[in-house]
Order: C-alpha cells, then structure tokens, then sequence
C-alpha cells in the first residue's frame, strides 16, 4: 500500500507541501504538447504531436515501433530538444530543472552497478535528487516496501533476476512521491503475478492524486490500468479518449443456434450483418441492446438458441484499425 502524501515528506524530496504540480499553475494540465515535432538531420522521428494529459489520471501512451513514442518521452524529460512545437509539463517548459525534481522515470532498459544493494541503489539516487540526507533511510524503505523487495534490500543488485531489477527500478521511480512518473514499459520483464502488483501500484499512484504516463506496446496492460490513452503513428496522435471512447465499433454477438429454417438470415437481416463461424453464427453492427429481440426472433422461427456470446471491439482491435486507415 503506497504511503499518503505528507508535507514533512515532500518537503524532504524537494516538492511542494501540498500541492503535487508545487507551483504550477492551477489547473494546468500535466502534459500538454501542441505539434511536437523532433528531426535528426533527414529523419523525422516525431512528425507533429499534439495530446494532453490531465492531472491524476492514468494515461496509456500506445503505438508500434518506430512510432515516435521514446522519442517522445526524451523531449517531455528534457533529454532532448524539439527542432518544432511546444510541451509543458507540470505547468512548466519540458526540460525545466525544478520540475525535473517533482517527476519520476522508469527507463525500459536501464542497469545498476551490480556491486551495489538494493539500498545503496536508492540512496545514490536520494542523493543525485539533492534529497535531504535525513530522509534517505526512510525513502528506500519505503520504496522497497511499496515495489516487494522487503527483505531484499541489502542484497546484491548482481544477484536479482530481471524481474526483481524492475521492480528495483520502479522503486527508484517513486522515490520523493513524485507528481507525474514515467514509465516505460514497466512489465515487460515480469511474470503475472509482478504485472499484478505494477498493476495494483499504479491504481494507488493515481489514488493519491500522481499522474502516470504508461509508454507501452502491451495493450492488455492499457486495458487494465488506464483511464485514456492516445494512439501514434509515423510521429502524430491518431486517436485519443477513453477506452469505450476508442472501440467504436457497434457491438457483435456469436451464437450457437440450431433448427433454423433455409433461408433464415433474410429474415433476421435487420439486426446487422451475419457470417458463420464453424459451428457458430456471428451477427455484427447490431445495434446496442437489441440481443434479447435477437433471440425471440430466431425462437419465432422455430430456432433453438443453445449459446449466446456478446462481444464489443477490443482496444487491440481499435488500434490495428487505426493502423491501418494510415
């Protein structure tokens, strides 16, 4: 269980008191990008992106490789500069140095001194985050706990698996409760049960009021942990919204049915459009609510419904059509 935010212990890690965005001004968003764009030489590795993303929230940021997503997330940290458009962060220019302070960022492929432990990791970074000395004991601790590592703070980073270095990772992430964290595919190295606690800990950021960026390619993960999401091709935002929001197609039904007159789907063409599937039938772009009339109008014909299977478009479905149309 993630700890509640104090004003001894933002004051420690160097944010504001209370507020989680310290002095940015009220209301603004967390992130904020109008045509972002960022060339090297002949490539153009962000083309023009252009989203927001709001305070507390979780936020999937999804696209294929090549998308533009890392380097997306470098001019967002200020680890590069934009050649085009604008970003604001936490109320601030990306790249500013005291928001730097209020922002926690977990690289997809990262690696620690394997001759330090697990604690010693976290205080350098307490240190390299100008973390007053008297909370470092307290904050590794606390990171510890929070990402499962209890117990296995003294052991050697040389001797954790790769799933254990990610959770270490992700601890380093949430030191000095940060106001927005940056993940970058956190689960990737995790076994279910891991991707359930990374899971569980990014509901309880957000509980707490922590905005949290999720750069991923797992779409499963989106499904289970955000509250939007954009999707990004060749460097810009092809869509963004909720979940219900992106899968817009009008829902579907499978059903197993037998004792059907010849000639039937003429008869039941008005509910959408069919096609069958082995030993299934599937009806699409049915209007919402309309299964119950479905099955009393194959019952009226004579029909025996043994099985019905409501479905509705996946995200996964959704993003590979949008892929497509571009």
């Amino acid at each position: 269980m993630l700890p509640a935010r104090s004003a001894e212990r933002a004051a420690v890690a160097g944010h504001g008191a209370s507020d989680p965005g310290g002095c940015a001004p009220p209301g603004s968003p967390a992130i904020h990008t109008i045509e972002l764009s960022k060339r090297y030489r002949s490539t153009v590795a962000l083309a023009g992106l252009s989203m927001t993303v709001a305070r507390g929230e979780v936020f999937g940021f999804l696209g294929p490789n090549g998308a533009g997503k890392t380097t997306a997330v470098k001019l967002l940290l200020g680890l590069a500069r934009p050649t085009g458009g604008e970003a604001m962060v936490l109320g601030a220019p990306a790249g500013d140095l005291q928001t730097r302070r209020q922002i926690g960022y977990l690289p997809e492929l990262f690696r620690f001194q394997s001759w330090l432990t697990a604690r010693e990791v976290l205080v350098l970074h307490c240190r390299l985050m100008r973390m007053a000395r008297p909370g470092w004991a307290a904050a590794a601790d606390e990171s510890l706990h929070v990402v499962g590592l209890d117990g296995r703070g003294d052991d050697k980073v040389g001797t954790f698996s790769k799933g254990m270095q990610q959770r270490l990772g992700l601890g380093v992430a949430l030191l000095g409760e940060p106001a927005l964290v940056v993940l970058d595919e956190p689960t990737s190295a995790l076994d279910p049960v891991g991707r359930h606690h990374v899971r569980v800990i990014i509901r309880e950021l957000r509980d707490r009021g922590t905005t949290v960026f999720l750069n991923t390619h797992l779409l499963e993960e989106a499904e289970h942990v955000c509250d939007r999401v954009t999707i990004i091709n060749k460097g810009r935002s092809l869509a963004t919204g909720t979940l219900a929001e992106l899968k817009v197609r009008r829902p579907s039904a499978r059903l197993r049915v037998t004792g059907l007159p010849g000639g039937w789907w003429r008869r039941l063409a008005n509910f959408g459009r069919w096609s069958e599937q082995g030993d299934w039938l599937l009806v699409e772009e049915m209007a919402a609510g309309r299964v119950p009339e479905l099955v009393a109008a194959i019952v009226a014909l004579g029909g025996r419904v043994e099985a019905v299977i409501p479905e509705q478009q996946s995200l996964e479905e959704s993003f590979l059509k949008l892929l497509g149309e571009t």
